[in-house]
Formats: structure tokens, sequence, C-alpha cells
């Protein structure tokens, strides 16, 4: 979670109900760059490459959120999307590309919660890249190098220390996610 602390990480919160969006803003805001938008259309002209986290309501008049996610994954983005809506949860929910679903009322902690477990995942990812990037150079090397070669060569001893601490923030991050508090209890009453 370290490449989104403050202000680089930031969170558009879309909800037709500007209470809503202004409420849950306001819970980001010392935390994160925040963006609003009212509404479906407004969430897609304010959307960019920026965003790494998208708080969507489901239920909107003009153009629903099941849309506007539909719509910012066919445009490529690929920025974290939590689900905040009052909608219970059903099956037509398996064929969305959400990775979060919370339902409303939605309180502080739940909102933070979401964001934080995103920003971490959406970190995991860029450093799990990074780490079979290295390890692929690494067993490349060692496939064609003779192990005197690498040994003498500074280069093949940076990729290998820069791999094993990758791998141990991979491995504290994995712990952290496990020690977050994942509750299904919005799923237990649909």
């Amino acid at each position: 979670m370290d490449d989104h602390v403050g202000p680089e990480a930031t969170i558009l919160v879309v909800d037709d109900e500007e209470r809503v969006t202004d409420l849950y803003a306001t819970y980001l805001e010392d935390l994160y760059s925040v963006q609003r938008a009212y509404g479906g259309e407004e969430a897609l002209e304010t959307l960019d490459d920026d965003v790494d986290v998208v708080l969507l309501d489901r239920r909107m008049p003009a153009l629903a959120g099941d849309e506007v996610l539909k719509r910012l994954r066919e445009e490529g983005y690929d920025c974290r999307v939590v689900m905040v809506t009052a909608i219970e949860p059903d099956f037509d929910i398996v064929d969305m590309q959400f990775d979060e679903y919370l339902v409303k009322p939605a309180t502080e902690e739940d909102v933070k919660d979401a964001v934080e477990t995103q920003l971490l995942l959406d970190s995991y990812d860029t450093r799990l890249d990074e780490y079979f990037r290295l390890k692929a150079k690494l067993s490349t090397l060692e496939d064609q190098k003779p192990y005197h070669e690498l040994e003498a060569d500074d280069r093949y001893e940076e990729l290998t220390v820069l791999a094993e601490s990758l791998r141990e923030d991979l491995e504290r991050m994995l712990r952290e996610y496990d020690e977050l508090d994942f509750s299904a209890s919005e799923f237990e009453d649909a």
C-alpha cells in the first residue's frame, strides 16, 4: 500500500444523491485525492487514468452504475471499483466486473476499509508483476550463463537482492490482506 499513501491515490465517488457523494468524499479527503461525480454520465466524463478506486452507486437515473461499470471496463480503465449500493446482491453480480460490493448504509469505516483494501490489492498486483519480470530475467541469465559469470556480475547480484526484497514485500502484503476484516454479512440476507 506504500505506493498509494496520501494524495497520490485518487478516489472517484459516484452517487446521484449529492449528500451521499459528499459524505463519502468527506470520509476520504484527508487520506486521498478525491473527485466527485453526481451521476453516471458525469462519472464517465470525470474518469481518467489517474483514478485508482471508484466508489460507484448502482441505482442511478439516466445511467445506472451497472452500465457505468460496463463502459469503463470496455474503455480499458483498470481502476478498482467498489459498488456501494442499496441494491441487495443477487446472482446478477456474477457477470459484473467490480472488485468489492458494499450494501448501504455504508459507514465511514466500511468506506475507508474498502478503499484501503482495493489500494492494497492494486499495489500487490503491481509488485507481483515486477517480481515476475525480475524472476524471468534471473531465470534467463541462470539458464544461459555459467555460475562463475553470474557470481562475478554486480547486476546479477542487484537483480537477486531486488527480487528477494520484492518477495518479502509481497509476503508482508499478503499477511496484511489476511488480517483485514472481511465480512460476508451483507450477503447473509440475500
